[in-house]
């Protein structure tokens, strides 16, 4: 069991943050937020994916217009990502935007933040102070008694230091690196210095095979070490993908349960049937099943209902044909390789009255 560092709590609209609450899975849309019904049809694809929390870029004041028909009609709790411009986190507060991403440093002059803090005070809006290495302050790019994980700190905590001299507490604070050591290490050394949730995530990971590696291997070992209440997983790929991702590491950390678990075994010369075309169709019809089971789909009946006798149930190979199983035991056998994932989805569907 996970200890988990102990936080103060917030909330974005109906989902908690910190504190008791589970860590969450968000991601951002990669949509023009101008175009209303595309943002829309974006952000109820990862509504079906689990999605908690999703973030929009708002450029303009166009963009901070359709924050207002987008909060009306979105099932999840939306931040408006913004930069420089506090004009457009007032207009997206005013429009009932449910968060602000946005740093209090870098949008101008005192009395702008002050507008922008009085008004998330009266609206109960948080604001997440987001760092990433590549745009730190002048002033702590240049000193070099500090590392670059300490300079990240340090940037978030004068960010930090503006909004609470302000007496605002409703804060998380993200600090992220394309670096995963270095992510690692600024988290920690922030989990230190304050109890704000973090958000946790390795900005500008890449594409879904090394995106996947380096997200999984950051995310999951701040959330291991009890470090983290909401997590994204940045990918240069469709987000949905993101959600799908950071569900699969707090599956296999074990601090939540969504959907199916998937296990597979490796292929090696007993395997006499496409396995790796077959797994990957199985994680693609059943992704969006929100049963919490085990689907195992192994190579042959070496690795088949023993190796998996665990899952509750699974495909194991032979040659060009196969086996359904639940629980270890053969329910069904001698199926042709092409029918396979249609008889397992009808006796699943059979066992959980699906239609």
């Amino acid at each position: 069991m996970i200890e988990r560092r102990k936080s103060k709590q917030i909330q974005i609209r109906d989902v908690k943050i910190g504190g008791d609450a589970p860590v969450s899975v968000q991601t951002m849309c990669n949509t023009d937020t101008r175009d209303v019904q595309a943002t829309l049809k974006q952000i109820n694809e990862f509504y079906e994916a689990g999605c908690e929390i999703v973030r929009l870029a708002v450029l303009n004041k166009d963009a901070g217009e359709a924050i207002k028909e987008l909060v009306k009609k979105s099932p999840l709790p939306l931040v408006a990502d913004i930069h420089f411009d506090y004009r457009l986190a007032i207009q997206c507060i005013e429009n009932g935007i449910d968060a602000l991403r946005i740093n209090p440093g870098n949008i101008g002059k005192a009395e702008h933040t002050q507008k922008v803090v009085s008004l998330a005070k009266t609206n109960n809006i948080p604001i997440r102070i987001g760092i990433n290495a590549g745009s730190l302050e002048k002033s702590l790019k240049e000193r070099t008694d500090l590392t670059l994980a300490e300079k990240m700190v340090e940037s978030a905590m004068g960010h930090i230091k503006i909004l609470e001299d302000l007496n605002y507490d409703n804060i998380k604070i993200s600090l992220k690196s394309s670096d995963v050591p270095t992510t690692i290490d600024a988290y920690r050394l922030m989990a230190k210095r304050v109890d704000y949730p973090l958000h946790v995530g390795v900005t500008e990971a890449g594409t879904l095979k090394g995106g996947l590696i380096k997200s999984s291997v950051g995310i999951g070992t701040l959330l291991s070490e009890g470090i983290g209440d909401t997590i994204r997983v940045s990918l240069t790929e469709n987000p949905v993908e993101e959600v799908h991702a950071g569900w699969g590491i707090l599956k296999a950390l074990g601090l939540r349960e969504r959907g199916v678990n998937f296990v597979s075994c490796p292929t090696c010369g007993r395997t006499q049937i496409k396995l790796i075309e077959l797994a990957k169709k199985v994680e693609e019809r059943f992704k969006n099943l929100d049963l919490p089971i085990t689907i195992a789909t192994m190579g042959c009946p070496v690795n088949g209902p023993g190796e998996a006798s665990h899952a509750d149930y699974g495909i194991a190979g032979a040659i060009g044909e196969g086996y359904i199983f639940k629980k270890g035991e053969i329910i069904l056998s001698r199926i042709p390789e092409d029918e396979l994932l249609d008889k397992l989805e009808a006796v699943i569907k059979e066992d959980y009255n699906l239609n």
